[in-house]
């Protein structure tokens, strides 16, 4: 039986601020050198200089934990610590379905918008934090692999260390196996194809980096059956053995099929060029994990678990 946790919100805003969070950086070799300033610049560019600069002078900045200032220049093996203040993070959704658990696994269905780890100003409107938040007092499960936040269902999880590395195991030898759902522009292509164009992390405006096709990238490959076509788009069921970032996105945009929505990929599985302030996190197309399928870690019984799609993927 499935069970649904819905996480409280404050009534008057829905969305209250949170506890606030360390960052903590250990300089490396190749950040030797820059100043203070300049490391933030670089490496969290969503701040501008006059912000970083603020919280440096009001001492949210700590160098080995004393006061710093914006031109002090890094030696390697040092640590930066950023302490943020509380702050009221965007609304997302916190509800999350309880698809199997055991002492050892956990499986759970995400919302699509619900992101699955910190980051990109979400600490607790994170489906880890709330995970954690159902299962206090406990072991801390952590996910086995992630979903794009815009991207909805099943999420594995380990409750123990032993389970953490069996199943991290079997993710590495490719034997998760992990069936999605997935909106896709066009109807021209085949009833059955596969990609095999390589991902990796190329240049972005805004972020430094981002995954996307990349021909000198990491080996991935997806499996696709066409399920159902219709005017302009097709529905597509996406077997994949690799888990790569942004993975089924990156593929359908390199093979001319875009995710009907994306906001970020666009033909040839690049950021589209049109829209420089788009970001992974960013939703508006329809992608849904449907299935997964394991070897308990335990019992070596392999189970097989399906989250229903949402209404525009059935």
């Amino acid at each position: 039986m499935q069970n649904v946790y819905q996480v409280p919100v404050n009534p008057g805003t829905g969305t209250p601020m949170n506890q606030g969070w360390t960052y903590c950086d250990r300089i490396g070799p190749e950040s030797a050198g820059l100043t203070v300033l300049e490391y933030y610049l670089l490496r969290y560019r969503h701040s501008g200089d006059h912000e970083w600069q603020a919280r440096i002078e009001t001492g949210q900045v700590l160098l080995d934990h004393r006061s710093t200032s914006s031109t002090e220049l890094l030696r390697s093996a040092q640590v930066l610590t950023y302490c943020r203040p509380p702050w009221q993070e965007p609304s997302v959704p916190l509800d999350i379905v309880i698809i199997y658990a055991d002492e050892q696994v956990l499986v759970v269905a995400k919302p699509g918008g619900l992101p699955v780890l910190p980051g990109g100003g979400f600490l607790e409107h994170t489906l880890l934090w709330q995970v954690r938040r159902r299962f206090a007092g406990e072991e801390p499960p952590v996910p086995i692999h992630r979903l794009g936040r815009g991207t909805s269902g099943l999420v594995l999880l380990a409750r123990t260390h032993s389970s953490r590395a069996a199943l991290s195991e079997q993710m590495r030898r490719q034997r998760i196996g992990k069936l999605y759902r997935a909106l896709a522009s066009g109807t021209g292509m085949r009833d059955r194809f596969t990609i095999r164009q390589p991902i990796g992390k190329v240049p972005h405006p805004l972020l430094g980096t981002l995954w996307a096709a990349a021909a000198d990238g990491l080996p991935a490959r997806s499996d696709c059956v066409v399920l159902r076509r219709q005017c302009t788009d097709s529905l597509l069921a996406v077997a994949i053995s690799t888990g790569r970032p942004h993975q089924i996105r990156i593929h359908l945009a390199a093979a001319g099929y875009p995710l009907v929505g994306d906001p970020l990929f666009g033909p040839g599985g690049v950021a589209r060029l049109d829209n420089d302030a788009s970001v992974p996190g960013d939703g508006g197309y329809f992608l849904h994990a449907h299935r997964l399928s394991f070897l308990h870690p335990t019992s070596g019984r392999r189970l097989v678990l399906e989250c229903p799609p949402p209404p525009e993927l059935t």
